[in-house]
Formats: structure tokens, sequence, C-alpha cells
């Protein structure tokens, strides 16, 4: 008897073990700065790469695999589509675009390295930050802006995306 409930314990186990696992939270952080010496906004977008992946196998492919030595070209080009579409940025009320430098995932975060250059004058930004809101309506999104002697942090959710902060 005790034979054969072990061998149920063992059969049952693995399919319990790769139950997908649910984070308590889902949340994003990204950082925004000004840097007036290159005359450029710099941001940092970290995603939880379990997440990440889930909206770009949804999305795009369902074969994306997010590990460090997989289609770097195919994964960089849907990161980057996806991020404009749900990260919009106004300098001095004026929508601008974002240049896509690339990613790095470190420990379970992929970071994604962004760029608006030429911005000469610096009197408010604007952000409107959907990332990840169109698979996880619990998602929230810090938001952190740096330049010109401010900083200000802000959170944002599905029925508040967006944010701006004055430097005048």
């Amino acid at each position: 008897m005790k034979a054969i409930s072990f061998l149920i314990l063992f059969l049952i186990t693995p399919y319990h073990s790769f139950d997908e696992v649910k984070h308590e939270y889902y949340v994003s952080v990204t950082n925004i700065e000004y840097v007036n010496e290159q005359q450029s906004l710099q941001i940092i977008s970290q995603i939880f790469i379990d997440d990440f992946e889930k909206l770009l196998q949804e999305r795009y492919d369902e074969t994306i695999t997010l590990a460090p030595d997989n289609n770097k070209t195919n994964i960089e080009k849907y990161m980057e589509r996806y991020l404009e579409d749900k990260l919009k940025l106004e300098i001095n009320s004026n929508p601008v675009s974002f240049k896509f430098i690339g990613k790095a995932y470190r420990d379970d975060i992929a970071y994604c390295y962004l760029e608006v250059e030429d911005v000469s004058t610096l009197k408010s930004i604007t952000v409107k930050n959907q990332i990840l809101f169109d698979v996880f309506p619990e998602q929230q999104n810090i938001l952190r802006i740096k330049g010109l002697g401010k900083n200000k942090s802000f959170l944002l959710f599905p029925d508040n995306d967006n944010c701006m902060l004055n430097f005048n």
C-alpha cells in the first residue's frame, strides 16, 4: 500500500510543480532622465521577463522566449514595436519618438534602453505608460522623471495611465 501511495504521489507531483506561478503583484518601473549635456532623455524600462514574454507571445509570436541567446533581432523588433505603442512621450506639449537602443536581462528583469534625442529645451514632460495593461489588469507602472533639479515619481494604473511634470 505504501508503494502504491508513493507511486501516485511521484506521478502527480510533476504536474503540480509546473503549474504557472502567479505573481502577487504586477509592476514595471520606467526611469526617465534628462541629460542636459547630451540634450537627450535617457529612458530605462524595467519589466519582469515572464510577464513581458507572455505579452510578446500573445501579441506577436507564441514561440518567443526571452533569453540572452535567443533570436535577438526579432525579440528587439517586437519589444520596440510594443513599447512604441504603449509608451507615449510629449516634450513641451509636442509628441516625440524614442529610439530603441537595446535590452539586457538581469535576474528576472528585462531592461529596455530608449533615448529621445535633440531635446534642447525642456519645459514639461508628459508620459502615457500603458505597459502590460492589455494583459494584466492589475498591472501598475512606476514612473520616475529626473531632470533640471527636479525628481518626481508617479504610480500609473489602467484607469490613470498618464502624468505630467513641469520644469518651469
